[in-house]
């Protein structure tokens, strides 16, 4: 085992910690539920940094990746607005410095899943290239690598399509808009507009569509049809040579994506302008259940340095 590093990945309902390398070989995990609130989100973090390094071969790790929700100042190490923790405000990166004494670099989750996801897929295009990685979990959002490293945009904001509001059933968003590409392509979406028995996951959804259930075939319409929209801003938007798709409706694995590609491929039919961006043939699905989130603050901690 050469150098190791701590990446850290703080969801809504897991806390993942990784030792990982600059290649992403991933040599020891942890994962823990997460609490909310922001003295009970530095514990858990410390926590999993601590039993991680115990475990480590190497007694020279020195930095730490945290990938967290919400709005992210990477440069400050502050972040805001993280509304599923509760927390409005936090210098993340002061306060874990302070009890672990090693440097710390604070990333937007979605963005240390970009990064971890072109890692992992082993995507072969050229480094100049743009790869987007895109998250379709309880919410919509992007991350976009260009030249290897993660873009920001001027406020941090960058690949937040989940809140571009094209979608024609203009349901009501948190954000307080309508029509939101969010409320109708998440998970959080599908177990909002599908009532069942059973969970409400988009593996459930296909087989219930498939087997003639009307709400479902309805349902699973609208929610192709939103995540075709923002695959395809994406696409027009970045250009990406690779779109990754990643988050929890990625489980329904390729039944998902021949939906997707159908669903582009019957939009190329009337337009020679989208048969020639060739979207399907950038797409790889990428399996929710490989730490990425994790990963990829890792490996943009050590770039960031």
């Amino acid at each position: 085992m050469g150098k190791t590093y701590v990446g850290i990945d703080v969801g809504t309902t897991k806390i993942d910690g990784v030792l990982v390398d600059a290649r992403g070989n991933v040599y020891c995990s942890r994962s823990i539920p997460t609490r909310a609130g922001a003295d009970c989100v530095i514990e858990d973090i410390v926590s999993v940094v601590r039993f991680l390094i115990a475990r480590s071969q190497n007694s020279d790790i020195d930095l730490i990746g945290v990938g967290i929700p919400g709005q992210v100042d990477s440069r400050r190490g502050i972040i805001r607005d993280v509304v599923n923790l509760n927390i409005t405000e936090l210098e993340l990166e002061k306060q874990l410095r302070s009890q672990l004494n090693l440097d710390i670099h604070v990333e937007n989750d979605v963005n240390a899943a970009a990064m971890g996801a072109t890692i992992v897929s082993e995507s072969t295009v050229p480094e100049d290239q743009t790869i987007a990685f895109m998250n379709f979990g309880s919410g919509l959002s992007a991350g976009v690598i260009r030249n290897g490293r993660i873009l920001h945009g001027s406020t941090g904001s960058l690949g937040e399509i989940g809140h571009i509001p094209v979608d024609p059933n203009r349901f009501l968003c948190a954000c307080g808009q309508r029509g939101c590409l969010e409320t109708v392509a998440s998970g959080g979406a599908i177990a909002r507009l599908w009532q069942t028995d059973n969970p409400a996951t988009m593996q459930n959804l296909i087989y219930a569509a498939q087997c003639g259930e009307k709400d479902a075939r309805e349902i699973l319409t609208m929610v192709i049809h939103a995540m075709v929209d923002a695959i395809q801003i994406t696409a027009q938007a970045y250009d990406p040579a690779k779109i990754l798709i990643g988050g929890g409706l990625a489980k329904a694995g390729q039944p998902l994506r021949r939906l997707i590609v159908a669903e582009l491929s019957r939009r190329a039919t009337s337009s020679h302008f989208l048969t020639t961006l060739d979207i399907p043939s950038r797409l790889t699905l990428i399996s929710p259940d490989v730490p990425v989130g994790a990963i990829g603050a890792g490996i943009a901690a050590i770039l960031a340095k």
